[in-house]
């Protein structure tokens, strides 16, 4: 039968998780605290524990001398003798001790050596456990709630599950089951760990792809980039470097029996699956599904910035609600993209005077977009007019100051300083306004004097060439 210590041993390594290694050095360290305790040093002490741990043994090295000096340390040769014939002097002797020996403050001492050691022991490993796992999905159960914040118990551990972390679609209770993403792992106040979770971050719904497609966790399909408005949508970017496999297609399975697992995961959230493709063209008219785009336009390389026909039906859905689909577009691509209907986009070349002051302004390339450019534009202003639909500086040149107002996340006085900045930086010219100017200059009246011929004017009064007095008169054109 074992040992209380061997049993002891093995629900430490089983329920701890400690190794068998670190339990022994403790309990080594515990007694050797108490032997010094009790007789002030413990460097010539020495323990020993027994074939699978049925017991431990403490010994005292002592010297051999003629005449005693230190007790502790040394051993008389004539009691030497007693214990090993041959002994001699200088000779170094291993004797027992009895741990009852040891008086009541020792024996506290190392239990609560050996206490304060195994706990640490135990936060250290735990934490060097979960500190590996940063990255991975795990799963626990609902305990308690405070502030908002979710605490999981994790089996030896609990986590923090966040209220900022957590999807607004979903709702928990008591006892729920909860699979989430550890985020980062601490040292918490007690020197335990503190395990964040979470179900919005983009990477949880990467792991979900993992367990659900094979071709993504073997590399076969590969995930360029995942953006979420967690609870709301998410778009995934996927491809493949062998061209017999459909990355799309993988995502989805037969009949849709992947994503929609996928979904469920994520209580009913919409999820895009598209293609990813080097060409920005190509992988911009992708980003925005589902809508149907019928022509994308690079306005800027380098400034990544690009302009997308869509069929008039098809507006609303490239958009969003909220401007939702666009603006994770946007960030799925790394490209600010303006969409335009049809309508819009022919309205575009119509509107002569506005569009003559966005090419000074910005230039020829640049037309239909730049009202993040303008000087003093701030980008909360910028993501209200793109959320109200005013994605260019033709749009925003065509609305009135009280129209500006109006738009929500636009206050008066913000509404008023991006007037402030059109008024400052563009000058909008009608057309036919400066030939009209050319024209009135072109036709002031000219004459010729009668005696040499030469060019004058009626504010003159002798001609500038001969000299010859001039009088000019002027017939009523009402009577001729």
């Amino acid at each position: 039968m074992a040992s209380e210590m061997a049993e002891a041993i093995r629900q430490l390594i089983n329920e701890k998780g400690i190794s068998e290694d670190l339990i022994l050095k403790t309990l080594e360290d515990a007694l050797l605290a108490a032997y010094k305790k009790k007789y002030g040093t413990n460097e010539n002490a020495v323990v020993r524990f027994r074939d699978d741990y049925e017991g431990v043994d403490i010994f005292a090295k002592k010297t051999i001398v003629e005449e005693l000096d230190d007790p502790v340390l040394e051993i008389e040769l004539s009691e030497a003798k007693e214990i090993y014939e041959e002994a001699e002097v200088g000779d170094v002797l291993e004797l027992p001790v009895d741990p009852k020996e040891f008086d009541l403050q020792s024996v506290m001492l190392a239990k609560q050596t050996t206490r304060t050691s195994l706990r640490e022991i135990s936060r250290d490993t735990q934490y060097a456990e979960y500190k590996s796992k940063v990255g991975e999905i795990i799963i626990g159960y609902y305990q308690r709630e405070r502030n908002g914040n979710i605490f999981v118990d994790l089996g030896k551990v609990e986590g923090i599950f966040p209220k900022k972390y957590q999807s607004p679609r979903e709702a928990y209770h008591m006892g729920d089951r909860i699979k989430a993403y550890i985020v980062e792992v601490e040292k918490g106040r007690m020197g335990g760990p503190q395990i964040i979770l979470s179900r919005s971050h983009p990477e949880f719904v990467r792991k979900i792809l993992e367990l659900e497609v094979p071709e993504i966790y073997d590399k076969s399909v590969e995930v360029f980039k995942i953006v979420r408005e967690p609870g709301y949508r998410t778009k995934i970017a996927v491809y493949s470097r062998r061209e017999d496999i459909d990355p799309v297609g993988a995502c989805v399975g037969l009949k849709g029996i992947r994503i929609q697992a996928i979904i469920r995961e994520l209580e009913g959230e919409k999820v895009d699956i598209l293609r990813y493709d080097i060409d920005s063209k190509r992988f911009i008219h992708n980003a925005l599904s589902p809508a149907e785009v019928r022509d994308v336009y690079i306005l800027d390389e380098a400034k990544h910035t690009a302009l997308v026909v869509v069929p008039d039906s098809q507006f609303s859905v490239a958009i969003g609600k909220q401007g939702l689909n666009v603006r994770l577009a946007n960030r799925l691509c790394d490209w600010n993209i303006d969409v335009k209907s049809e309508e819009q986009f022919r309205e575009m070349d119509r509107s002569g005077g506005y569009m003559k002051a966005v090419e000074e302004l910005f230039g020829e390339g640049d037309v239909g977009n730049g009202i993040s450019d303008l000087p003093g534009m701030v980008p909360e202003w910028v993501e209200a007019l793109a959320v109200a639909g005013i994605s260019t500086l033709e749009d925003l040149l065509d609305l009135a100051p009280l129209e500006l107002q109006g738009i929500e996340g636009l206050d008066e006085a913000a509404a008023k300083a991006i007037q402030s900045i059109i008024d400052e930086n563009i000058e909008v010219v009608e057309e036919g306004e400066e030939e009209g100017v050319e024209e009135e200059d072109a036709t002031e009246d000219e004459y010729q004097c009668p005696d040499c011929g030469a060019s004058v004017t009626p504010e003159m009064s002798h001609c500038p060439s001969c000299g010859v007095e001039l009088s000019f008169e002027y017939e009523d054109e009402q009577q001729a």
